[in-house]
């Protein structure tokens, strides 16, 4: 096996201000390339350090390229950061490395955003050093002030500052208008500081991510059909709040009878969302069938959340009979437990039998965060794992279990 050579220069963009201020794409290859680009950023955004990063690069691309061989490549990533970020930057990544393979690389930077893309580089190759490019011309305190202007201006970081207040601003609006109080407010955002916090909103937004609304698409008729129905569940609860208020219960029984509605109205939207997606996965070229189980899944946990919600519902109203007592709804958590336990089991076994009869040998293998953990070698049937090589030749194994989409690229659960 011959010994890999070189080294390779990465400069990162991970907001892609390359394309949003003069439309170039990623990633960026050779010296003379990067210099082109660095010269049309700079001259449409002087204040741009993202410019300053790529001189900083070639610089140290010249110095190193005279003593030993050395390649020079941009990454970019999205405007949206995060995980949509990441992932380009590991698929530009990827393509760089596999025409100019080298031992090792060296990362130039132009802040901390930028540096969380260290472990997805550091899980391919090497990282010698990084180079942290700071403007010396600017006092601390100017920086700071220059800093926060810019970062008001990405979509991330103005959805943060003023997204969130403008969304608290209008539920206080709401809520006052309906008569709902403060608490209403307090208790919608301590839900979503709570999804927040256990890492599910990055989850919801990434599966929300796969449902994609085109126009040559049967599944779109179904995708609207679902928009219609969140807005009839919107209006459907409002309905009944004035109903419970018309009919003079309190503010538990209240919540109740709003919660049952929705409970009713969404499980439907969101068995129709998944009836959507998974008309899609059928009509792809090459379907990806071991998905169809996930979305089964989903389907299910809809159900189970239905029929809860809709029992608790009912034995905190208990308007009319068959009245639910408070042993009927432990027995309810009881039964929605066991059918959640065989649904998980059912839906692997039959996600693992599908992945058992595709060939995986020679597909690459990454973690659902876009990291590269190597090349399949095969599966074990007996032990229902995944034999991959890594980077560093060594021979390792992954649950089938853990597999969560199988295509080019094999995604898995880590």
């Amino acid at each position: 096996m011959v010994a890999k050579k070189g080294r390779l220069i990465i400069c990162i963009d991970r907001d892609n201000d390359l394309y949003e201020k003069v439309k170039i794409s990623g990633p960026i290859i050779g010296r003379e390339a990067n210099l082109e680009a660095a010269v049309k950023l700079a001259l449409a955004d002087p204040t741009e350090t993202d410019a300053n990063t790529i001189f900083k690069a070639i610089k140290l691309f010249d110095s190193i390229s005279a003593e030993m061989p050395a390649q020079i490549v941009t990454l970019t990533g999205s405007s949206s950061l995060g995980y949509v970020a990441d992932n380009e930057i590991a698929t530009q990544l990827d393509r760089v490395l596999s025409e100019f393979p080298v031992d090792s690389c060296i990362v130039v930077s132009d802040g901390a955003s930028d540096q969380q893309i260290l472990p997805i580089i550091r899980s391919r190759l090497k990282i010698d050093g990084v180079e942290l490019v700071v403007m010396k011309q600017a006092k601390e305190l100017e920086k700071t002030y220059f800093v926060i202007l810019e970062k008001l201006k990405e979509p991330h970081y103005a959805r943060l500052i003023f997204g969130i207040p403008a969304i608290l601003l209008m539920l206080f609006a709401a809520s006052r208008y309906l008569g709902l109080g403060i608490e209403f407010v307090a208790a919608l955002l301590a839900f979503y500081l709570a999804l927040k916090a256990f890492g599910i909103e990055d989850k919801l937004l990434r599966i929300i991510s796969e449902f994609r609304f085109t126009p040559d698409k049967i599944s779109s008729i179904v995708y609207l059909v679902f928009f219609i129905m969140l807005l009839i569940a919107g209006w459907s609860a409002i309905q009944r709040y004035s109903s419970a208020q018309e009919m003079g219960l309190d503010s538990v029984k209240t919540m109740a009878y709003v919660a049952k509605t929705l409970a009713n109205m969404l499980s439907i939207a969101f068995i129709i969302l998944f009836a959507g997606k998974t008309i899609d996965i059928l009509n792809e070229r090459e379907p990806k069938k071991v998905e169809i189980p996930t979305y089964g899944l989903y389907a299910i946990t809809t159900v189970i959340i239905w029929f809860l919600i809709s029992v608790a519902s009912d034995w905190v109203l208990n308007l009319y009979p068959p009245y639910v007592s408070f042993q009927d709804f432990l027995l309810s958590i009881f039964i929605a437990t066991l059918l959640g336990f065989f649904s998980i089991w059912s839906m692997r076994e039959i996600k693992m039998s599908l992945a058992l009869k595709m060939k995986l040998e020679g597909r690459e293998l990454f973690t659902e965060n876009g990291a590269y953990l190597g090349k399949i070698l095969g599966v074990d049937p007996k032990e229902l794992t995944i034999i991959y090589r890594s980077p560093l030749g060594q021979k390792l194994t992954v649950h089938l279990g853990d597999v969560s989409s199988l295509g080019e690229r094999v995604l898995v659960k880590i």
